[in-house]
């Protein structure tokens, strides 16, 4: 492959001749089914260009983004700065709380320094656009544990970067990982809520083993871990440099990141000219650079694996790209550390741990066993909307009449069903509610806006988040108070991780659900779920609200109506048996929504994107070039 950079002299066996040999995740993958009704997948992702992009595939392409250049490299120590970090004490031996023998001070044998390179090109490679924030440190209990009491353990240098981003004291799971693992290096099953603090606790152990002479030869990954999102994974990453920052020089540990959404040639050049200890990934972008000779060969001396979100990747229909994975790294008979977490343990989450950790592997939960879980904790309530050229009106009356029964601090995320969908009620609402700070956060936008605006909402005190499913879990805001969900959710188990996306942290929270009258039928379907109705009926007197979100609609471009109206068909086409409904009144109800937007006519769709919905037999549409102007 002509866009590959480096050569290596080392012979990689054929990844066609290296068996995969896990019969449990097999029969979990013949019952995955890799495509989604959401249309969510770590593939085929395309960032947003400059403006509104023009989109692909049934209207769910375009996005906002507004690139605002590269931060530049924060200022490397000076070798008398590290040498100041790097205190060393007396030469005893002592017996650490995993059992291992340890020096006082500095645990860690001092190597050789490597050889004089350029400074390594480390996760700001991808994302020098990021500002370099503080972390937001979980929330835990004063009396909790403090790192400072595994000094033996862990070391003054990562110590250091601990209290520099504002961790003192261990949440539980990082307090049972640490101190209840017989061996850094043992294998693990931990459960645990998403949200308490896991990245450290396998971080610090998967460094602590490496920085006790368990590193590999240069230039080779150590650690890999696998979650999710690419939200998770620039947390993973942020977190990791920052565990790392005061390590000196000779032990210093590049981290770098794999996802989809970002140009796939210049990262993986990056990546092959790179040193990388440590790589946070997806599994789709993972899966296919693995397919590269030269990046299997990196990956020959694997340390450590860690699966976060577990559950999530399975249910997001990942299966298939994680059994490539293992198929492309060392057997596990080679020795490598598995490390598995996971907020829930369905059968498939254990068909997976059965091939990625050993017999006799360490079970750890810190989840309460009494404790209800969130959904059946949080108060969750449904609105069931008579019309749906009626939706945006109630859904501006509930906002105001949330926010005016608990004013303060008030943040929300507001899920929409598609990504297009969801940037117009972004445009809509910012428009409606001025008195607001309103945030976007879908597939569309461009890597270098989603970080922003992540980072940004984390910060917040107070605003609303308008967002699709890439924050559906595995994402940690603090302090949302309240979660709506808008239109009909693609499964029981996605408004479930939705409505996770609150009271969390010991917080209250609600949830509410916004349904026109085709969509109610969840509610039926669904009856194990705690939703009651709201409260206030909000469906009567909503002209004020209505007159609020015509003159707000006038300041939304054509273009963003008709990319909804075209993501809307491509979304409810997947529900038509459960909506009762035949092609031709989907469009005719697609048609009201294109109404409610303030379309004096539905948006034309090309005649090739009608065929590929399957709508080519439904009446009603207009068919034509929204370029040209004519059907």
């Amino acid at each position: 492959m002509n866009l590959l950079v480096g050569a290596f002299s080392r012979r990689v066996v054929p990844t066609s001749n290296r068996a995969f040999n896990c019969p449990a995740l097999l029969h979990t993958l013949q019952a995955t089914t890799r495509d989604s009704p959401s249309g969510m997948s770590s593939r085929g992702s395309q960032s947003g260009q400059r403006g509104r992009g023009s989109g692909r595939g049934g209207g769910r392409g375009g996005g906002r983004g507004h690139g605002r250049g590269r931060h530049p490299y924060r200022p490397r120590k000076t070798e008398k700065e590290n040498e100041q970090s790097s205190q060393t004490s007396r030469a005893q031996q002592i017996r650490s709380p995993t059992g291992d023998v340890l020096q006082t001070g500095d645990p860690f044998p001092t190597l050789p320094p490597p050889p004089k390179v350029e400074p390594p090109t480390i996760l700001r490679d991808e994302c020098m656009y990021m500002e370099m924030k503080e972390i937001v440190p979980i929330p835990v209990d004063p009396n909790s544990r403090p790192f400072s009491s595994l000094q033996i353990t862990l070391g003054n240098a990562l110590l250091q970067g601990l209290d520099n981003m504002g961790f003192k004291y261990m949440s539980p799971v990082q307090e049972k990982v640490l101190t209840e693992l017989p061996s850094y290096s043992s294998d693990c099953l931990v459960q645990a809520k998403t949200g308490t603090g896991k990245t450290a606790a396998f971080l610090l152990p998967a460094i602590v083993n490496l920085l006790r002479g368990n590193r590999p030869p240069r230039g080779k990954v150590a650690v890999l871990a696998i979650c999710p999102t690419r939200e998770l994974a620039l947390q993973i990453a942020k977190e990791c440099e920052g565990i790392t920052e005061f390590l000196p020089d000779h032990q210093k540990m590049e981290c770098h990141t794999a996802y989809g959404g970002t140009g796939r040639a210049s990262s993986l050049n990056k990546f092959l000219k790179g040193n990388p200890t440590i790589v946070v990934a997806t599994p789709g972008r993972l899966a296919d650079i693995l397919g590269e000779e030269e990046v299997r060969e990196k990956f020959d001396s694997l340390k450590t694996l860690v699966l976060d979100e577990a559950d999530q990747m399975l249910d997001q229909g990942f299966a298939p790209d994680i059994k490539k994975i293992l198929k492309y790294l060392p057997p596990k008979s080679e020795g490598w550390q598995g490390m598995c977490f996971s907020a829930t343990l369905p059968p498939n989450v254990k068909d997976v741990v059965n091939c990625v950790l050993f017999p006799g592997y360490i079970s750890l939960s810190t989840i309460d066993k009494n404790e209800a879980p969130t959904v059946d904790r949080v108060p969750q309530f449904a609105i069931e909307v008579p019309t749906i050229n009626e939706t945006f009106a109630v859904l501006l009356a509930l906002i105001e009449t949330e926010y005016k029964a608990s004013p303060q601090d008030f943040k929300a995320i507001v899920f929409g069903t598609t990504a297009n969908g969801v940037g117009l009620l972004y445009d809509l609402y910012k428009a409606a509610l001025p008195q607001f700070r309103v945030f976007e956060l879908h597939s569309r936008m461009s890597q270098p806006n989603r970080t922003r605006t992540t980072d940004e909402f984390k910060a917040a005190s107070s605003g609303i988040l308008f967002a699709s499913d890439v924050v559906g879990r595995g994402m940690d805001f603090p302090n949302v108070g309240l979660v709506i969900q808008l239109g009909l959710p693609a499964s029981a188990e996605q408004y479930i991780h939705r409505v996770g996306r609150t009271a969390r942290a010991g917080r209250d929270g609600r949830a509410v659900m916004v349904l026109f009258q085709y969509e109610s039928f969840f509610i039926k379907v669904n009856k194990s779920l705690p939703i009651g109705a709201y409260p206030t009926d909000l469906t009567t007197d909503l002209q004020p609200y209505q007159e609020r979100i015509d003159r707000a609609l006038t300041l939304v471009d054509e273009e963003t109506k008709a990319r909804a109206y075209q993501a809307f068909l491509g979304y409810y086409k997947t529900f038509l048996q459960k909506l009762r409904l035949d092609v031709t009144r989907l469009v005719r109800l697609a048609n009201q929504y294109a109404k409610a937007m303030g379309c004096p006519e539905p948006p034309l769709i090309e005649k090739r994107i009608v065929t590929k919905m399957g709508l080519k037999s439904a009446s009603g549409l207009r068919i034509g070039s929204r370029k040209a102007g004519k059907e």
